[in-house]
């Protein structure tokens, strides 16, 4: 497949499904999170993800302590706190905002630990993203919860962990190390609803389990998780990142616009402007600057 910057059509409509796909699923959360424990609804949806598929993906080569790491800090780390976070009052909309916190946290994740390079496009993407952040703190609409900001900022920087986790990992069985990664999950998350809540949360699962949790397990597992990382890994391998990474931006949008439609959510000017610097400062940070020089030669040498 063409590894050029400019993406075949068919692949780029994909990308855009998952997308939406994507930033649709903080309202689908926010529907199951309306009815059951947050952490058992991550839970079942990543029990469902691991079954039946790992049956029919053979475990990749790295340790299991990555599998088990990756798991947990996936699993639990983001999605248990993101879905927390609108059980806790974080509108589906602003979740899906803050969320892309983890670009910011993973650029200094990645200075300390990786020794990476900081361009100054990144830091003042990460600038402006977390101006956008404080800004947030301000929003006095009752979408934006001190405890699920609190949850969101820790799945934005457990985002961020779980990155530089693949990065050591260094392997490129991407998907099958996500399933199985995945698997590692469930159990301790029955564990720690055990413990939060103790066995009357398994026993009044027969009255909770109704249609509305069954349709955002179900959605959360297969079109969100399964289907949008087969899409995004087959993009990953066919395309540059730069070409691919600026797709995610879409996420926050259709998070925002998911979160007016089916839960009549308002986007005030403050919540506006916050969102905008989130997504602005992402897409700063994305920008390939070499590239950016090269297209300027091009353009001003013809």
């Amino acid at each position: 497949m063409d590894k050029g910057i400019n993406m075949k059509k068919s692949d780029l409509i994909l990308g855009i499904l998952v997308m939406i796909i994507w930033g649709l699923n903080f309202s689908v959360i926010k529907l199951g999170v309306s009815e059951i424990d947050p952490l058992l609804l991550t839970a079942f949806r990543f029990t469902l993800v691991a079954l039946p598929a790992l049956f029919f993906v053979k475990k990749p080569m790295v340790s299991w302590w990555y599998l088990i790491a990756y798991g947990w800090i996936f699993a639990i780390g983001v999605w248990g706190m993101a879905t927390w976070s609108i059980e806790a009052g974080l509108s589906a909309g602003m979740a899906s905002v803050l969320l892309q916190m983890n670009v910011a946290f993973g650029l200094f994740l990645g200075y300390f630990l990786l020794k990476e390079a900081l361009p100054f496009n990144k830091v003042i993407g990460a600038a402006l993203a977390l101006s956008g952040l404080l800004l947030s703190l301000t929003v006095s609409d009752g979408s934006v919860s001190k405890a699920g900001l609190i949850l969101i900022l820790c799945a934005g920087f457990s985002w961020s962990v779980a990155s530089i986790i693949i990065k050591k990992v260094n392997t490129k069985q991407i998907f099958a190390f996500s399933l199985w990664a995945m698997a590692c999950a469930p159990i301790p998350l029955f564990l720690i609803v055990y413990l939060q809540s103790g066995a009357d949360v398994f026993y009044s699962l027969p009255d909770q389990l109704n249609r509305r949790v069954a349709f955002s397990v179900l959605f959360q597992a297969y079109p969100v998780t399964l289907l949008g990382y087969w899409v995004w890994n087959r993009l990953l391998v066919a395309y540059p990142l730069t070409t691919v990474a600026p797709l995610t931006l879409l996420v926050p949008i259709f998070g925002l616009l998911g979160g007016m439609l089916f839960y009549q959510e308002t986007l005030g000017s403050i919540k506006l402007i916050a969102s905008l610097c989130v997504i602005s400062g992402v897409l700063i940070g994305l920008v390939n600057i070499q590239s950016l020089q090269r297209l300027r030669k091009r353009v001003f040498s013809s």
